[in-house]
């Protein structure tokens, strides 16, 4: 006997299985986009190999890398930030009067110092504990009193840039213990240990992004930090901790860019804030807040780092440097658009 049945329709998606093809689909494209700078900055030797010999020596490429260690802290510091959904524009001000501090408190009066005379030893704790307290303080002020990030870090910011140049009255300090540029002069495997350290705290980073229950609780937050409320995350203590741990990252930046150029100026760590949110940006950490990688922030460093290194070798002037990292900010916000499929608040 023939079966009379009628074919059976096909299954229908189920909204859960929607749901699941979308979130598949824009974790490849972030990660795509994440990735994409591998090439790009393969593509970038290879053409910094064709226009300067002297590109790919080892001399050159040390050089690359110790140049972007203390930008690697200081990004690192305002990824960690930004994941959460806020902003901190004065830790460039912090790569500047963190160190600066130490300094006045180690040196004589006949050289600008404030006469104190403190062991390089706490000096140097001096340096972190400055950064951590500008950190709290920010943090203070946007959590506990639910002040915008952006406004309340960009005053800090102007703050402490006068505070730095009324402190060395505008003079550069030099003449500190080695303490303060070991970190840029010591080397391992002939590579300065400020890249190694740079290195490691981006390993530990990542691995407690991926890994802990308190990188979890960033990503958490920056997504819905009400939700996270609800799942019984500690927003606040959280959120400041990070502001905390933010001003200390920078401040060791502050002392990697002292040991680097071999002195302290009163405008050290002027600008850099563009840099760091340019190498962000275009390594993926997303400036709505919940998304972005450490891999991706340091290829965005790297990146920048051969990029400058390659104009400065072809003697461009600094200012088309600016410019460049401005274009490749906006492009990176366009190809954040694309990927996400997002408006950008």
């Amino acid at each position: 006997m023939a079966d009379t049945r009628a074919p059976s329709a096909p299954a229908a998606k189920t909204p859960a299985h929607t749901a699941g093809t979308t979130t598949a689909k824009t974790v490849l494209l972030r990660r795509a986009r994440e990735l994409a700078l591998v090439p790009a900055l393969v593509l970038l030797l290879i053409l910094g190999a064709i226009v300067n010999d002297s590109f790919l020596t080892e001399r050159n490429l040390i050089s690359i890398l110790g140049a972007s260690a203390a930008l690697a802290m200081v990004v690192l510091a305002e990824s960690l930030v930004l994941i959460t959904g806020k902003f901190d524009l004065s830790l460039e001000s912090v790569v500047g009067i963190a160190p600066a501090v130490g300094a006045l408190l180690v040196l004589p009066v006949a050289q600008s110092g404030w006469g104190t005379e403190f062991p390089a030893v706490l000096a140097m704790l001096a340096i972190l504990v400055v950064g951590g307290a500008i950190g709290a303080f920010n943090g203070i002020l946007v959590v506990k009193f639910k002040l915008n990030a952006f406004i309340v870090t960009l005053a800090m910011l102007i703050v402490l840039r006068g505070l730095l140049v009324g402190a060395t009255k505008g003079k550069t300090l030099f003449g500190m213990p080695d303490s303060f540029f070991s970190l840029a002069t010591t080397t391992f495997l002939r590579i300065p240990m400020s890249v190694w350290l740079a290195a490691v705290a981006f390993g530990v980073a990542g691995l407690i992004l991926k890994y802990h229950r308190v990188g979890r609780a960033l990503y958490a937050i920056g997504g819905n930090a009400d939700a996270a409320r609800a799942a019984g995350i500690r927003v606040e203590r959280i959120m400041l901790g990070v502001f905390i741990v933010a001003g200390v990252l920078a401040s060791v930046g502050g002392i990697m860019q002292t040991g680097y150029v071999g002195a302290i100026s009163a405008n050290q760590g002027n600008n850099m804030i563009f840099t760091v949110f340019a190498a962000a940006v275009i390594g993926g950490i997303s400036l709505d807040g919940g998304k972005g990688t450490m891999f991706g922030a340091l290829t965005g460093v790297l990146l920048l780092g051969v990029v400058q290194n390659l104009l400065t070798l072809a003697q461009v002037p600094s200012f088309w440097i600016q410019a460049i990292y401005g274009g490749i900010i906006l492009l990176a916000l366009m190809i954040a658009r694309v990927t996400t499929g997002r408006a950008q608040d």
